[in-house]
């Protein structure tokens, strides 16, 4: 649980160091990152396999929270709002992931 509240505080001050607001309006680009978190969620893959898939568990929680900073520089909107909130959800459930199949990995 440590490792992972040590891993969340850390990426979100790298993330707020490179984070720009080139991100607004790009919903498509939104749209594909949560296919490919929703895939990873679903098939976690073989159990041999727990080291690389805890990698990509937190590069994919890396790069959410990444996205996230950026769409939170964004002209306040409706649409903004939506979008953290969904990008909220996305790092939770990647967060949750890493806790309950990564701990002690």
């Amino acid at each position: 649980m440590l490792r992972t509240i040590t891993l969340a505080i850390t990426v979100l001050i790298v993330a707020a160091s490179a984070a720009d607001a080139s991100y607004c309006g790009q919903s498509s680009e939104l749209a594909a990152a949560q296919a490919r978190w929703a895939a990873l969620r679903q098939n976690p893959g073989a159990s041999a396999e727990a080291e690389k898939i805890c990698r990509t568990y937190g590069k994919n929680f890396f790069e959410a929270v990444e996205v996230r900073q950026a769409a939170s520089l964004c002209e306040d909107s409706a649409i903004r709002k939506h979008n953290l909130d969904t990008l909220d959800a996305e790092i939770n459930a990647l967060n949750n992931l890493i806790a309950v199949q990564c701990i002690g990995s």
